[in-house]
């Protein structure tokens, strides 16, 4: 679903090798890779901006790819890849951070994730989560200062 990002099968495969590279599966395969886990359809509804950034990002990884040998940056083994995402972040510090943060919150509400981690994957509510009774004399300190604020 990478529509909305208008990507090329190229350039989806980089950016699901680009994912998989930031968020890896682990090495039990209990929780798989942020590209496995279906990431790019999280970035495709709700990141589309970034677009322009990982044209650009991914085709400077191609490069530092065919730098090595390698036809571009998914074709590399994934210790080169690592290599080359490190080489990268040295050049340009906007994309990473941008797509670490987008890919984090991807990968956290795909099902396959939520349920590696032995969470129900639901919504919190109607049927929402037990919370602890609040304590309601923690805010008499707050209740007993004066007003903040003049009346107008």
């Amino acid at each position: 679903m990478s529509d909305a990002l208008d990507l090329d099968s190229d350039q989806s495969r980089g950016l699901l090798a680009l994912l998989d590279t930031l968020i890896p599966p682990s090495a039990d395969g209990r929780l798989p890779g942020a590209g496995q886990a279906g990431v790019l359809t999280y970035l495709a509804e709700r990141a589309a901006d970034l677009r322009p950034l990982l044209l650009q990002g991914l085709e400077r990884l191609d490069a530092l790819a065919a730098q090595r040998g390698a036809p571009d940056f998914a074709s590399l083994a994934p210790a080169e890849r690592a290599a080359v995402l490190t080489a990268y972040g040295e050049q340009d510090p906007v994309l990473l951070p941008a797509l670490i943060f987008h890919g984090y919150c991807g990968y956290y509400q795909q099902q396959p994730v939520v349920e590696a981690l032995g969470l129900p994957y639901r919504p919190p509510f109607p049927e929402g989560y037990t919370l602890a009774p609040t304590d309601a004399s923690l805010l008499d300190g707050v209740r007993e200062r004066p007003p903040l604020y003049r009346e107008a």
